[in-house]
């Protein structure tokens, strides 16, 4: 019994040791943007959004084939009414029932139906290139909240080193002072700058943990789930030397990005709508075919027999073909009102394109402008970070000999501080602005990601 116990006691253990290693599973970038695609409700709500100009454009198409109706009624009859049968005027109470099978199809309407599927094929192409708008949205706040984790745990990091440094001197001063080597003011002193880099080690961690929380919540992760970022190691992530031309990339990009192509593609909708609404204006010409059948009885008392419900059918039947001219003359200006928002449509495209054009342009010389300043503060923020180091390395060997005193050191150490967080500041930004450049010349992130 006791060996049965133990079994189901490791078992347990074993169980919450495999629980406990999926919770502590620590997110990718790349983990990170996959999981947030394929459950992002924004983006599945823009899916919804596509598949219904896709069902648009098929009506579109359907409306190109003929219509085929079938009808029938039934009907009984009292007082005054016609007898179909001899078209004499009858007073007595009869069962009629009919039936008609009609067909029609457009031959011309100004064009207005071919101008209409159009239309709404570029609305197609243009809520796919917004789909996929929203996507690189969805990355670019990934990629935002992303870096900003790195930056906050970079402070922390840094926080810590302070926090160490001060410990570590503390203890040798405590022990120094305990043998009587050195003053108990020194010792306060320490103290005192020990208890503020804990201080600021708190509040980066605490700054740390609700960077991940935003981005915990940007991946709409259920609540209660363990996340936690798998770190990349920034010392050997490549830095380029590459310069950008805005002109350059501005003209790949205009050609690339899906915001540009989707206004496009509406400012080609629009106009086709524009020219359907005036093919409202010319005359519409279809033609169409009809079959018609029908029963009737008199049910009264003391009526002769009458031809079966089959027979009446076969001899009813009667067909007919037409064609249909209808030229408009006056509608109430409808036409003429569709006909002017159309166009007001259209000129609000031209622009909201042109707007869009030279916001993008604007984008870009900054990014570039960004991007080649940035590099410069990159290689001024390492320089500086590698001479601090050095400077803190003869300052706390000159610390442990008693030739500087406590400010002296707090100083060099909160100058290393800044040193070091500089130069993660500025490597990162360094690293989003080149991949900002680089997705204005592909149009997507997927490619250059693992770049």
């Amino acid at each position: 019994m006791k060996r049965v116990v133990w079994l189901i006691i490791f078992k347990l253990i074993l169980c919450d040791s495999g629980i406990s290693a999926q919770e502590a599973k620590k997110w990718t970038l790349q983990e990170c943007i996959d999981y947030a695609v394929e459950r992002n409700i924004g983006l599945q709500r823009q899916t919804l959004v596509t598949e219904s100009a896709e069902v648009d454009f098929l009506k579109a198409k359907l409306n190109l084939l003929p219509s085929l109706n079938f009808n029938s009624d039934a009907r009984v009859g009292f007082g005054r009414s016609i007898d179909p049968v001899t078209n004499l005027i009858t007073f007595k109470q009869n069962l009629s029932n009919s039936y008609s099978l009609s067909s029609s199809v457009q031959l011309f309407n100004g064009f207005a139906t071919l101008n209409t599927i159009s239309a709404n094929k570029f609305m197609l192409k243009a809520g796919i290139e917004t789909g996929k708008v929203t996507r690189n949205t969805l990355i670019v706040n990934i990629l935002g909240a992303y870096y900003e984790v790195l930056y906050a745990k970079g402070l922390e990091d840094a926080a810590k080193m302070q926090l160490d440094l001060s410990e570590k001197q503390l203890f040798r001063i405590t022990k120094m002072v305990e043998t009587g080597k050195e003053a108990l003011s020194k010792q306060f002193e320490l103290e005192s700058r020990a208890s503020e880099d804990k201080l600021s080690y708190t509040i980066a961690k605490n700054t740390s943990d609700q960077a991940i929380t935003s981005l915990k919540q940007l991946l709409q992760i259920e609540t209660g789930t363990d996340f936690d970022l798998l770190m990349p190691d920034l010392e050997n992530t490549v830095i380029t030397d590459d310069n950008f031309d805005t002109d350059s990339v501005y003209n790949i990009a205009s050609q690339t990005l899906p915001r540009l192509k989707a206004i496009n593609y509406e400012l080609m909708a629009s106009r086709r709508q524009v020219a359907a609404a005036r093919g409202r204006l010319a005359p519409s010409l279809a033609v169409g075919g009809a079959i018609y059948t029908g029963y009737y009885k008199v049910i009264s008392e003391g009526v002769p027999e009458q031809d079966s419900f089959s027979q009446q059918l076969k001899n009813n039947n009667s067909q007919a073909i037409f064609l249909s001219l209808d030229i408009p003359i006056f509608n109430n200006f409808n036409t003429g009102r569709n006909i002017r928002l159309a166009k007001i449509k259209r000129n609000d495209t031209e622009l909201k394109l042109e707007q869009e054009k030279n916001s993008l342009y604007t984008e870009i010389e900054n990014a570039c402008l960004y991007f080649n300043r940035g590099k410069d503060e990159y290689t001024a923020a390492t320089a500086n970070l590698e001479f601090n180091k050095k400077s803190f390395d003869a300052v706390e060997k000159k610390f442990e000999a008693g030739l500087v005193d406590v400010t002296d050191y707090s100083a060099a150490k909160t100058t290393l501080f800044r040193a070091d967080t500089e130069a993660l500041r500025t490597r990162l930004q360094l690293l989003i602005r080149r991949l900002t450049i680089q997705f204005y010349s592909t149009g997507e992130y997927e490619n250059i990601l693992s770049n």
